[in-house]
């Protein structure tokens, strides 16, 4: 009642102003003002516009661009105002509409910059993007309320709508402080945890799946104890959390045992430091480096360019060939046949030559040729090789010297056969 008792006085005050002859002066102040800070807006969005195929180097200047174009608006709406009311007032003219609108629009622009640049630096998700509006509205209309006097008045009437929930009283007003709480804490603790990550990826005495578990601990620490201190300062017992808790693990039990293994999964890779970022592995099918190492799925890149999720239960319940865990060195076997025509120590001559000269073949260890069985088309050879990059491919390097092994063979005249079977007919009466 006392914030529609407040409304109404503030009403007719400034329906007592209506009547007075130079008040509508102070409307054509504010169309003069908005219609300027539009052209404004606009001037400055052709601008980026106009810049936005631009080479790598113009970045800066966009990315100065936009912060101007989101403080220059209100700022030039709140100059043609105070310009506006400079002018009125040497003519005697009432300015009380232009008065309240002053500190409006000062608080407009300081929060639009403060909130986008909040946004720059902690990268969010393209959903805080989209609400970047709002969320500076609200604040804005908070602020508004204040310099207005309204907003005792506004916080009584949402703390009377309220219910009973057990022993705790749940108003709208706790809700809507519980609301910004988090957002505010989770925004610190975001901060936070990306502060200790930097520290963490710029440490040279920390292991790169050390960094990534720490990181991820923090991370979660931090926004856990910032979710409890939003709970805890507005009145709402921590202890209510147990029903919370009971009802997590019957979800755990029932639907939700996979997210949870996951989830520990995670940590257990990271812990003991079986997969690391840069490592390459195969899982199944899947052969590629692992990319990044989330709290429920690795990413895996494979050579063509594919990003596999793997979950990181598969990682511990199943095999997984780690080909960089100790030892970036694979040795790679590459079976050869010839005929039983050609000598076989002059291929297998031919085949180490082959070897050394293939680019990414290392030399130590060396490679080696081994006759490995008479086989029923041939001779059966195995050259043995050596790489130290298997991030970059071991199917290239088996074509590499294939192909090396068979102009090799064609320059000698060494046949590689092919299955045959020689068919005898007898002849005879049936």
């Amino acid at each position: 009642m006392d914030l529609i008792a407040e409304i109404t006085a503030q009403a007719q005050v400034w329906l007592a102003s209506v009547r007075t002859p130079g008040f509508w002066w102070q409307p054509l102040v504010l169309g003069v003002a908005a219609i300027g800070a539009w052209m404004v807006h606009r001037t400055l969005g052709q601008a980026l516009r106009a810049r936005s195929a631009s080479a790598e180097q113009h970045r800066l200047r966009q990315l100065t661009l936009k912060t101007v174009q989101r403080i220059l608006s209100p700022l030039s709406l709140l100059l043609g105002v105070l310009a506006g009311r400079a002018i009125l007032k040497s003519f005697d003219v009432q300015t009380g509409l232009l008065n309240i609108a002053v500190p409006l629009l000062l608080s407009l622009a300081a929060i639009r910059f403060v909130v986008y640049s909040l946004r720059k630096s902690f990268k969010p998700s393209p959903a805080v993007k989209a609400w970047e509006n709002l969320i500076s509205f609200s604040i804005w209309m908070l602020v508004a309320l204040h310099l207005l006097g309204w907003l005792p008045e506004v916080l009584a009437a949402m703390d009377a709508f309220a219910f009973k929930l057990g022993d705790n009283r749940i108003s709208l007003l706790i809700v809507t402080k519980l609301v910004l709480l988090v957002v505010v804490l989770w925004i610190l603790a975001l901060w936070l945890a990306a502060v200790i990550e930097r520290r963490l990826l710029g440490s040279q005495h920390v292991s790169a799946g050390m960094k990534v578990a720490l990181a991820k601990i923090a991370r979660f620490f931090l926004i856990t104890f910032a979710s409890l201190i939003a709970l805890d300062s507005v009145g709402i017992d921590l202890t209510a959390l147990a029903v919370f808790g009971g009802a997590l693990g019957v979800g755990l039990g029932f639907g939700l045992q996979r997210i949870a293994s996951n989830f520990i999964s995670g940590f257990i890779v990271l812990f003991d430091r079986s997969i690391r970022p840069g490592d390459v592995i195969t899982v199944g099918t899947k052969f590629g480096w692992v990319q990044e190492l989330r709290a429920r799925y690795i990413v895996v890149r494979d050579r063509d360019g594919v990003e596999t999720l793997i979950p990181n239960e598969t990682l511990v319940t199943t095999e997984v060939i780690n080909w960089s865990y100790t030892d970036s060195n694979v040795r790679l076997k590459i079976p050869v046949q010839i005929s039983y025509s050609d000598d076989p120590e002059q291929a297998m001559a031919m085949m180490m030559e082959v070897a050394r000269n293939t680019k990414r073949v290392i030399q130590n260890p060396e490679p080696a040729c081994r006759l490995m069985e008479f086989a029923d088309s041939g001779i059966a050879l195995e050259l043995r090789v050596w790489i130290n990059d298997p991030q970059n491919g071991v199917a290239n390097v088996r074509s590499d010297v294939n192909v090396g092994i068979w102009h090799a063979f064609k320059a000698a005249g060494i046949t590689i056969p092919f299955p045959q079977r020689d068919v005898h007919i007898k002849s005879g009466s049936l």
